[in-house]
């Protein structure tokens, strides 16, 4: 399995804020969506990433509060990607590596999709569920050959 599977199956909708956007709003976006990772987006280019990782950061630095904080005050502002044509292997290394949860995907200069941890589990346990279906499938039509087991 390939990137570009993993974001066949979940969709192709990415989230985003500007740099000079509010931190406040990118967590009532966040929080709205059910999401833990914006793109931050400069007009069409991708600026760089939040993640609720940054806001907590940004919370503790400003005691609790987040006053009228900017996104680009916190985000990452050069987020390690990934390719679409990258193995699911390659990407949990990356990931794993770089102590990242969310990795955006792009081809060439074109932003494609954000992958998080959850979803390379949940294509983990797809893959592996067809290949369990798959072999249960070749054992149970396993070949006779007539000669008794010894």
């Amino acid at each position: 399995m390939i990137i570009r599977d993993i974001l066949n199956m979940k969709g192709g909708q990415i989230f985003s804020i500007a740099p000079d956007g509010r931190v406040a709003d990118a967590v009532r976006l966040m929080v709205e969506q059910d999401i833990g990772s914006l793109v931050v987006l400069d007009g069409e280019r991708m600026a760089g990433m939040l993640t609720f990782r940054e806001v907590l950061i940004g919370l503790n630095a400003n005691g609790g509060n987040l006053g009228d904080l900017r996104v680009k005050s916190l985000m990452v502002a050069a987020p390690v990607c990934g390719s679409p044509d990258d193995s699911i292997d390659q990407l949990r290394a990356v990931m794993t590596k770089n102590h990242v949860r969310y990795l955006p995907v792009s081809d060439a200069e074109k932003l494609l999709g954000v992958i998080s941890f959850h979803d390379v589990a949940k294509s983990v346990i797809k893959e592996t569920s067809f290949e369990n279906r798959l072999l249960k499938r070749y054992i149970k039509n396993w070949p006779e050959t007539g000669e008794p087991a010894q």
